[in-house]
């Protein structure tokens, strides 16, 4: 009962953290409805949240940009400890912060902005495609390998600078326009699974293959730039911790 109560906390916890995002609404129903269904030995369906430092390449200057992420996930036994893993991150950001600024031709906001920074911020749905393998000799342990690709759904460059006040002026500008639909790239995982409730927590990296930035004459986006990033996830199973330990027995 206090495992029961434990875990319902945390799923408790993280379907708030998810209940403020929009786009995130249908795969909290999806997994309150059929989450205990859809977990069995040979499957297992869950929420993944964590965080995530992305970078972008191409652009010297420029720092990690750091973001949560949310999303679910499925594992499909594919034979004995050999696993398909997929799912859906719907919040994935990627980007880059501390860009130099450039200019937005518009006299006005080029005199305000010049000495300031960029902020840019890139947001995906990422589906992974996976093989997960859970080490023989320690089950708890696990390796994943494959590739994710993505969809954006956003890109906006944060101009920000400081008059009266630290970053006290700013101005979003929207780089839609400049920025490819379709990202793709490898991806790799090590992580730990908890006994009993069945929570997995690891570190992820992921290398974009493709060049994000569409073909123009604009030398503020005339230059080749991949997405980079480290996530660090905890995923929570739905209703799998027990039937987990009936597979045990």
């Amino acid at each position: 009962m206090k495992k029961l109560s434990k875990r319902l906390a945390a799923v408790a916890l993280l379907i708030m953290i998810m209940s403020t995002f929009q786009t995130a609404q249908s795969q909290i129903l999806i997994s309150l409805l059929l989450g205990d269904k859809l977990n069995s030995p040979n499957l297992e369906f869950g929420l993944e949240g964590g965080f995530n430092r992305s970078y972008l390449s191409g652009i010297d200057e420029a720092k990690g940009f750091s973001h949560f992420h949310l999303g679910f996930y499925f594992d499909i036994r594919i034979k004995e400890e050999l696993w398909f893993n997929t799912g859906v991150r719907v919040k994935s950001n990627m980007g880059a912060k501390n860009i130099n600024p450039y200019s937005l031709e518009d006299a006005r906001l080029d005199t305000v902005l010049f000495d300031g920074f960029v902020n840019r911020d890139i947001g995906y749905f990422y589906v992974p495609v996976h093989l997960k393998y859970r080490f023989a000799n320690k089950k708890q342990f696990f390796v994943i390998v494959g590739g994710q690709i993505g969809l954006r759904n956003k890109a906006n460059d944060f101009f920000y600078n400081s008059y009266y006040e630290t970053d006290d002026v700013s101005f979003k500008y929207d780089i839609g326009d400049y920025i490819k639909r379709i990202d793709f790239g490898l991806s790799g995982v090590f992580g730990y699974k908890f006994n009993g409730s069945g929570m997995n927590l690891g570190l992820s990296y992921y290398h974009g293959l493709m060049n994000i930035m569409k073909p123009t004459d604009l030398e503020q986006y005339n230059y080749t730039s991949k997405n980079s990033c480290f996530y660090l996830f905890v995923d929570i199973p739905i209703g799998a911790g027990y039937k987990e330990q009936k597979e045990k027995e």
